[in-house]
């Protein structure tokens, strides 16, 4: 069944209140796929889901790749653990960008991030920002796609960020990428 409702507008009062503001994981052992944006925005800080700013591409990416039957809603974020699909983040904190964030931030955001994968376990983890990932694994070099490093037994793969600010990519261009990463996924769990 389609989504059929949105949530209530965030006024520019909730906006300047989520500053800070954390939302939930949507997390649980042994998923597929865990995907990891850089820091909540401070539309999704306000509304408490994840890339809920209109204009992110991050759920019709999602869907026309095929990591779901259905397009999905933010506010349906938890039903992402039914296709053993996760969301985290690398920065907890909203922000209004994630240029607010230093490297000092991103650096120990990676490490708490490998702590999570470690204990969950997931098959991959799919980092949204190629410079968000560079800076937070120290990983100067990274391109999008699959990385050399793993995390235990969890594989990497880093994809664009699908916030609307990344002009540099089409949102034809992110199914294209997430397509990569879901072939992946299905090679992996076939051999």
């Amino acid at each position: 069944m389609a989504p059929s409702s949105e949530y209530a507008k965030p006024t520019a009062a909730d906006l300047r209140a989520a500053y800070g503001k954390t939302i939930p994981d949507v997390l649980a052992p042994g998923l597929s796929v865990v995907f990891c944006g850089i820091n909540p925005g401070l539309y999704s800080a306000a509304t408490g889901c994840h890339f809920a700013r209109p204009g992110n591409r991050f759920w019709p990416a999602l869907y026309r790749s095929g990591f779901t039957p259905r397009p999905m809603l933010p506010q349906e974020q938890f039903d992402l653990l039914a296709y053993k699909l996760g969301v985290t983040n690398l920065v907890d904190r909203g922000s209004a960008r994630a240029e607010e964030l230093s490297p000092a931030e991103l650096s120990e955001g990676g490490r708490r991030l490998a702590r999570k994968m470690r204990r969950l376990r997931p098959q991959w983890l799919a980092v949204l920002g190629v410079g968000a990932y560079r800076t937070a694994f120290a990983e100067r070099a990274a391109v999008i796609g699959a990385q050399a490093r793993t995390i235990g037994p969890t594989r990497i793969w880093v994809l664009p960020n699908p916030s609307g600010l990344n002009a540099h990519y089409t949102l034809d261009r992110l199914v294209e990428q997430f397509a990569d990463l879901r072939r992946a996924v299905i090679d992996r769990s076939v051999s």
